[in-house]
């Protein structure tokens, strides 16, 4: 029982004085803070994070140096810690307020207007009448406005010019159809005019020219002669068939 109460007190006399360096770490990184040595402040709150990983204390200074000292994302980062359901439990309204405004602010200093919106949005719920988080509300939807317009407007010029370059290229497409239309339509001409060459009709001598109207000349007394017959030969079965 002796032995339970002496390591008892032991612990306890331990954490004592881990809480204590803690502070005393985080009072070094105050007094560097407020002389504006950032590096030395971070320092001195990340020795007092190690020893006590859940101090709201030394990682909200942390975030604050972080951003004093050109890193907003890494201050972004810590101070996003401090919202967790755990610690909030443990802070009081004004705290939550403080952290959700500086979160607006590292945000807002990485042009990231959405996030510094919803930032200050939840700083002001907790704590609506902080004029200083409304006016950084106020800067941060209008530069946020101002991108979306800007993007919108891009969007439209971009379809503007799809849509010129479509009717550009129906224009063409249209002009290669048309030349190509004549070019096809005077192929058919010079193939047509080549077909009429070579079908005109083969010079003839007057030698030939003769011959062939003697030829007909022949062709057509051959024929009367057999009318002729063909005649005398009908006239002779009328006269067979007449007679009784």
């Amino acid at each position: 029982m002796k032995r339970a109460f002496i390591l008892l007190i032991t612990m306890v006399a331990i954490t004592l004085a881990s809480a204590q360096n803690e502070r005393w770490d985080i009072r070094k990184g105050n007094r560097a803070y407020g002389k504006g040595e950032f590096q030395s402040a971070e320092l001195n709150y990340r020795r007092g994070l190690e020893r006590d990983s859940l101090s709201v204390k030394a990682r909200y200074n942390l975030a604050n140096a972080l951003y004093r000292n050109q890193n907003p994302a890494a201050a972004e980062q810590e101070g996003a810690k401090l919202t967790s359901d755990s610690l909030m439990v443990k802070i009081g309204a004004d705290e939550r307020s403080k952290i959700f405004h500086n979160l607006g602010n590292y945000a807002l200093s990485q042009r990231k207007w959405s996030e510094a919106v919803e930032a200050y949005k939840n700083s002001l719920r907790v704590n609506p009448s902080d004029m200083e988080t409304k006016s950084n509300l106020a800067y941060a939807q209008k530069m946020l406005k101002r991108d979306q317009d800007k993007q919108n407007q891009d969007q439209k010029q971009d379809q503007n010019q799809d849509q010129d370059n479509k009717q550009d290229q129906n224009k063409d497409q249209n002009q290669n159809n048309d030349q190509n239309q004549n070019k096809d339509q005077k192929q058919n001409q010079d193939h047509n005019k080549d077909q009429d060459q070579n079908q005109q009709p083969p010079k003839i001598t007057p030698q030939a020219a003769q011959q062939m109207l003697q030829a007909i000349q022949n062709k057509e007394n051959e024929t009367q002669e057999k009318v002729k017959r063909e005649k005398a030969k009908m006239y002779e079965r009328q006269q067979r068939e007449k007679n009784w």
